[in-house]
């Protein structure tokens, strides 16, 4: 079975930036739409003589395929790091500011030093290294979407934790995010210590 040319378009992407840069990293972040819960980001550096078939954005995968990935990206990696923004911090600095500093947590917890990390979407955070912004980037760079299915496997794993001890948000069920079922549940009970507030003012007034 071969290797399929959207693979192999993922890694051509960094190998191009790595002619510059010896050591990249891919960021990207999940959660940043939510009504609850803190923002992921990930960091992760790929061995560019590692093809880790199957990549891709991770809102384009199943739970399955996501978590068998992630499994292979932890263990063919040559670092990754996972860190998160609280909801105070969302709150205090807003969620585009909070985003930034959970994927600047995540690149400075990388155990190797890196010349260039590679960020998701057009922001990027305040780096001692070089950074280029990659729009939809978890669909052009092998590295991106790596770090992708990490933060987002590890992001519905904490939102899983928070339904057990929330069952009444049926969080297992949309993560958080502004669906039906959601605001039917914030209804009923009204907004819990791990909701933003600054996400749900019309329902707070």
């Amino acid at each position: 079975m071969g290797i399929s040319d959207s693979i192999i378009s993922l890694y051509d992407f960094d190998n191009e930036i790595r002619k510059k840069h010896k050591t990249i990293c891919g960021v990207d972040e999940a959660g940043r739409g939510p009504l609850a819960g803190d923002v992921y980001a990930a960091a992760v550096v790929l061995d560019e003589k590692t093809i880790i078939e199957g990549l891709d954005d991770s809102k384009k995968l199943s739970e399955k395929k996501r978590e068998a990935l992630y499994d292979e990206i932890i263990q063919k990696a040559k670092a990754y790091c996972v860190a998160t923004a609280s909801i105070a911090e969302i709150e205090e600095i807003n969620i585009l500011q909070a985003t930034m500093l959970a994927m600047k947590r995540a690149i400075e917890g990388l155990e190797i030093e890196i010349d260039c990390a590679l960020i998701d979407g057009n922001s990027s955070p305040n780096l001692s290294c070089n950074a280029k912004t990659v729009v939809k980037g978890d669909m052009t760079s092998a590295s991106i979407a790596a770090a992708s299915i990490l933060a987002k496997v590890s992001r519905d794993r904490y939102m899983l934790k928070m339904a057990e001890m929330h069952p009444e948000y049926c969080f297992e069920k949309h993560k958080g995010y502004a669906t039906k079922l959601h605001y039917e549940r914030l209804m009923e009970y009204g907004i819990s210590e791990i909701h933003r507030p600054s996400f749900l003012k019309k329902l707070i007034k």
